[in-house]
């Protein structure tokens, strides 16, 4: 039912629009015109101003023809670099950049199905309940656009991020949330050649330290890591502070929390026993986990679009945050589909043209087959 053309050409012009993150105005305009023409009522939030951006998100109501629960549907806008100058290029059923830059699937993918979706939709004059559409911004980085949502614009009972890589079919219904654990260890400056032994070496201290520090894998729904180290101003200078930024995840909280607190102590413990030596640590939220039964209306509503297809469906968790941790948290159950992005944040992203048609074909479905009637009897 999807118009397969329409669906490559839009792909192959919105991942030529530039979107770095914070920095998504012009594919901002751009989508917030094609939602209106429509049919959509569209608001942009203040979320761009608090981050320093130069585009809020974007928050579409598209009316409903029938009675039903509001569904949303939501990508984001921007992508990591390299993103300006990509220049797609379908060879054999796959779609990549020219090597220079990433694709941009990621998620331009998810955005080009909720757009079909909402044109067969017009043009079938397919009866629908409400849809909201969500496109967000400076999702790449930190997730910062729907961090800083205006969360009383969302008005759905549930929805979807088309934001995942793997075939569609694939429904995410389980995520972790992460704690920033950032550290500063301070020793003593010395002169390295005249007295080194006045000093006392920040970098070989948290380097002590971090010999103690638990593995990268620290079950199946729980993991750290150590990201960034900096410190030091030159060769012949003892430094005496370095900064370390680490994360902890977790799809469960109280795993993630007391992960966290062993971090802090591995670094405190540390400290202590060598002298001379402190830490100062900072420990800040980044989001939380959810978890969705896997009976969930919408997850059951999604896998049997699926099947319908003749899609293959899998349902599991994964271990990486989206858009998706902030809208459960703000009380719209939401998934995350699969669209088919591979390799994504490398030069190397594709995705097939069966994925990519795909996408759209089973968000529409998804619509299709959401239930009419009081929405309090179908959530």
């Amino acid at each position: 039912m999807i118009n397969k053309q329409r669906v490559l050409s839009e792909f192959f012009e919105l991942a030529g629009v530039t979107c770095h993150t914070k920095d998504e105005r012009e594919i901002g305009d751009l989508l917030t015109k094609r939602l209106e023409e429509l049919g959509c009522t569209v608001k942009e939030d203040t979320a761009g101003q608090k981050i320093g951006g130069n585009c809020g998100n974007l928050i579409a109501d598209y009316p409903g023809s029938i009675a039903g629960p509001t569904v949303m549907l939501a990508a984001h806008m921007d992508c990591v670099e390299p993103c300006a100058g990509i220049k797609p290029i379908l060879k054999d059923g796959v779609i990549r950049s020219d090597g220079s830059t990433i694709l941009g699937a990621d998620d331009k993918a998810g955005v080009v199905a909720i757009l079909e979706t909402l044109r067969v939709i017009k043009e079938k004059n397919i009866p629908h309940g409400p849809i909201q559409v969500v496109f967000a911004v400076a999702e790449e980085g930190g997730v910062n656009g729907s961090k800083n949502m205006d969360k009383e614009l969302l008005k759905a009972d549930f929805g979807y991020a088309l934001d995942s890589s793997g075939s569609p079919g694939k429904i995410v219904n389980a995520a972790p949330g992460q704690n920033k654990v950032n550290v500063k260890v301070y020793g003593k400056t010395a002169h390295a050649g005249l007295a080194p032994e006045k000093g006392i070496n920040a970098i070989v201290a948290a380097g002590r330290i971090m010999a103690n520090l638990p593995p990268g894998r620290v079950d199946d729904e729980t993991t750290c890591n150590v990201g960034i180290i900096k410190g030091g101003t030159a060769t012949n200078v003892v430094p005496d502070m370095v900064e370390i930024a680490c994360e902890t995840r977790s799809r469960n909280s109280a795993k993630m929390e007391k992960l966290t607190k062993e971090f802090c102590k591995v670094f405190e413990d540390g400290a202590a026993a060598q002298e001379g030596v402190r830490v100062e640590i900072t420990v800040q939220k980044a989001y939380d986990p959810y978890v969705l039964p896997d009976d969930m209306p919408a997850i059951v509503l999604a896998a049997a679009s699926a099947q319908k297809l003749g899609l293959p469906v899998s349902i599991g968790g994964t271990g990486g945050g989206s858009d998706a941790n902030f809208y459960n948290t703000y009380g719209v159950p939401c998934a995350v589909l699969g669209v088919g992005m591979s390799n994504a944040h490398t030069k190397e992203e594709y995705i097939t043209e069966k994925d990519l048609y795909d996408a759209a074909a089973w968000t529409l479905q998804i619509i299709m087959e959401t239930p009419p009637g009081n929405k309090k009897q179908v959530i």
